[in-house]
């Protein structure tokens, strides 16, 4: 059944709701596997519901410059993420270290505008500044923005957070390898796979917790990998047929969604100014996104 432009907007949009669960789900998956097995089953049960949906991809077809440099920033951005929620301090850290990450959308205009070329009006500086301090904001606690106070906040753990920032940096960077030299070609299952083969190194080699088998942590390590497969699956079919416009302006609510989620699954709470961290984060990713599309048109 081929999907028309509508249906397959709607499909693509399903995409942000199923990252918004990554925190929560990733977070658990930890929780009960450990760190490395559980990412290790995620990944390679992952690929393998993707090359049901995209077949199993041929390298030859990849340029080789993408295979380094566009698949190698996904993957460094798998490793980040699920590292800065393996070693983050409890439910609450882990939102803010994905808070952190979500900083993603920002950073991928600016690369956009660095390195590929995109026209940008004026307010793409503001929209830069307005992200920034949404994240300042959700580092500094609950007290309100004491530059002492998120500095003391964020020693507390700086490693979860840097990788959070990596991850970051990392799926900017792949955005941007993507659109210049992909050539076309959707790498989503070498993504999967090859995290997949680094986590399940890293457990071999006695990192992490030892896996015990349960039927409730690997129900739950099966979810989690349809959830995180899902969202790349429903994406690429909407970026293909359906309208980017609307699938931009959606992707830039993940955060919440991804708040609401793990606060729920993490039983988490989060204060006011927390909140208001968030609001800024996803506007100024909005106001970055305006700046483009006013100036390209598309």
């Amino acid at each position: 059944m081929r999907l028309n432009s509508t249906q397959s907007t709607l499909v693509g949009m399903i995409a942000p709701v199923c990252w918004g669960m990554s925190v929560g789900l990733v977070r658990g998956l930890e929780e009960r596997l450990g760190a490395t097995a559980g990412v290790a089953l995620m990944s390679l049960a992952g690929a393998l519901f993707l090359s049901f949906f995209f077949g199993i991809p041929r390298l030859s077809r990849f340029p080789r410059k993408y295979l380094v440099f566009g698949v190698g920033c996904a993957v460094l951005t798998e490793v980040c993420f699920m590292l800065s929620l393996a070693i983050s301090d409890g439910g609450r850290q882990s939102i803010e270290v994905g808070m952190v990450n979500y900083m993603w959308p920002c950073l991928t205009v600016v690369f956009a505008i660095l390195f590929n070329g995109q026209k940008a009006r004026w307010w793409i500086v503001p929209g830069v500044a307005v992200t920034i301090w949404g994240i300042v904001t959700v580092l500094s606690g609950d007290a309100g923005f004491d530059p002492l106070e998120m500095i003391a906040h964020v020693r507390q753990n700086p490693a979860s957070y840097a990788c959070a920032l990596a991850g970051a940096i990392a799926w900017a960077g792949y955005c941007s390898f993507t659109r210049a030299i992909s050539g076309g070609q959707n790498p989503v299952v070498i993504i999967f796979f090859l995290t997949g083969l680094i986590f399940s190194a890293l457990y071999f080699a006695g990192y992490g917790e030892r896996l015990v088998w349960n039927p409730s942590g690997l129900t739950y390590g099966l979810l989690t990998a349809l959830v995180m497969s899902s969202a790349y699956a429903f994406w690429t079919i909407g970026a293909i047929r359906g309208n980017l416009v609307v699938l931009g302006i959606t992707s830039y609510f993940t955060p919440v969604l991804s708040c609401v989620f793990a606060s729920i699954w993490l039983s988490a709470s989060l204060s006011v100014q927390f909140w208001h961290g968030v609001a800024l984060v996803v506007a100024g990713s909005l106001i970055c996104w305006s700046a483009t599309r006013s100036q390209s048109g598309s």
